[in-house]
């Protein structure tokens, strides 16, 4: 009779005389060599970074002037921080969701998933390894937080933070487990996220370690009751998530964005496929019309729905209007990195349309036509929320309300971004590659990585700038004028990778 412990026995000894056979000592030499490299020198570049900032806001060497009028300034940076922590605990449960958690591979799914006997012992290692590295990730990456966050701690407190921040993300990476094992309804997503809540705040309670002990309890309870059900995964989904997680670990590796996207993308709902049906109906008149028609309604259908959108608007206005405040330098690059983010996301359109590129070339119109027709939505989408950024801050009291104006140009020029980036150039890899710090790189990925979000920036430039010295000159209006037509003209003149 095959048990599952024979079945699992025999594939972990498949799979160690495969990789002995396929590996020398050199080999594992040198990965290990690079890879302790590239982490020291990470380290080293993040530490000296959080250093030069926790300075900097201690120091204030800015001085005094802030974005926004001083009476606006009400928001205490602990609800702040808290805000930022239960964000990323969402992130967590949403992106676990989306990979799995629980799943297996193409190989898994052919070799033991048809077979009648119990899949707890197969798919459980697996789960509880990417347990243990989502924890030991959110710990690591909640120490700079915490250091530049809260100055008053302790190194043993800001581990203790770290640790209970880790705690948390296993919670979420279960509660997403918790959501794989039923249909997914409403309430028991709002469930999961209602309970982040307290646990998002428990980081910044370090005065005694009764925070660790509470997620480490909530962890322990979550897991005792998911570990004996964690074999019920329907095979479906198993297969769902190791197709998702397997796209996206290999996008990572060749390091393509647009493709890591394309692979983290949730197809959209059935109620969806209707947006714009009316308008897409209406009579046209001329290729060009019917071709701004067609992306104006994919743009409706297949965009995700604006929440992260919406909720680094929300962050970004959140930095201006925090006391203590930050330095006026800092906040803009708040600002500066929520743009660049945002513009990628409103991309989608432009990075399906470039998987079959060769289609637009049967078009009886001009490639630049075609290229300004997947720019238009991105640009309309991106005015939007520089705008309401923008009009925010003028409410706020940052200036006139010439402001609006110039944001929405900004954004006209980083939907041009939106598009360059959606049609970058994949990687060369037959070209000998570069040696760096971080190991051997090929050549000419960094100008591939910044295509698109060089235009962004170009095209935030005036607003940012205008937004520090506190006014809008009309020499800034020429440059943003300036900035965003040379954005929306360099999209439309050069031509994606055939």
């Amino acid at each position: 009779m095959l048990l599952p412990r024979d079945v699992v026995r025999s594939t972990r000894r498949a799979a160690r005389q495969y990789n002995k056979a396929r590996s020398s000592t050199r080999d594992l030499f040198v990965d290990v060599y690079s890879n302790a490299l590239a982490a020291v020198c990470v380290m080293m570049m993040v530490g000296s970074l959080v250093v030069a900032l926790r300075e900097e806001i201690t120091a204030r060497n800015i001085g005094d002037s802030t974005l926004v009028a001083e009476q606006s300034q009400v928001v205490p940076a602990g609800i702040l921080c808290m805000v930022v922590a239960y964000l990323a605990l969402v992130g967590v449960v949403v992106l676990a969701r989306k990979l799995g958690p629980v799943t297996v591979g193409q190989a898994e799914a052919a070799w033991w998933l048809p077979l009648p006997i119990d899949r707890r012992p197969m798919v459980l290692p697996s789960f509880l390894t990417r347990l243990v590295a989502v924890g030991s990730i959110s710990s690591i990456t909640y120490v700079p937080f915490s250091v530049l966050t809260t100055f008053d701690r302790s190194p043993s407190a800001h581990g203790i933070a770290a640790v209970t921040f880790g705690g948390g993300g296993v919670v979420a990476v279960t509660g997403a487990a918790v959501l794989q094992l039923a249909p997914a309804t409403t309430g028991r997503r709002a469930g999961i996220f209602l309970a982040l809540l307290p646990i998002a705040a428990l980081p910044f309670i370090t005065s005694t370690v009764l925070p660790l002990v509470l997620v480490a309890s909530l962890a322990a309870a979550l897991l005792a009751y998911l570990v004996p059900r964690v074999g019920d995964v329907h095979g479906t989904e198993l297969q769902r998530g190791g197709a998702v997680s397997g796209h996206a670990a290999a996008s990572i590796f060749f390091v393509d964005l647009n493709e890591l996207r394309r692979s983290l993308m949730v197809a959209p709902s059935a109620h969806v496929s209707f947006r714009g049906s009316r308008y897409y109906g209406r009579h046209t008149r001329g290729p060009l019309a019917a071709l701004v028609r067609a992306d104006v309604v994919a743009f409706l259908r297949v965009q995700p729905p604006p929440t992260a959108a919406l909720v680094w608007l929300g962050l970004s206005v959140g930095v201006t209007v925090m006391t203590p405040t930050l330095p006026v330098v800092l906040q803009l690059t708040v600002i500066l990195i929520a743009g660049c983010l945002v513009t990628a996301g409103t991309g989608t359109v432009a990075r399906q349309t470039a998987v079959t590129a060769e289609l637009d070339t049967l078009l009886p119109i001009s490639p630049a036509l075609v290229r300004c027709s997947r720019t238009l939505m991105p640009a309309l989408a991106m005015a939007t929320w520089t705008g309401a950024l923008t009009g925010a801050l003028v409410v706020l009291g940052a200036g006139t309300p010439v402001f609006v104006l110039l944001g929405v140009l900004a954004g006209a020029g980083m939907g041009a971004g939106a598009t360059r980036a959606a049609t970058r150039p994949p990687t060369d890899w037959t070209t000998p590659p570069v040696e760096t710090p971080f190991g051997p790189v090929p050549r000419n990925q960094m100008s591939s990585l910044l295509r698109g979000t060089d235009m962004t920036v170009l095209a935030m430039t005036p607003l940012l700038l205008a937004l520090y010295l506190g006014t809008v000159h009309p020499w800034l209006i020429i440059a943003q004028l300036i900035a965003s037509t040379t954005a929306i003209t360099v999209q439309a003149s050069n031509p994606g990778p055939r």
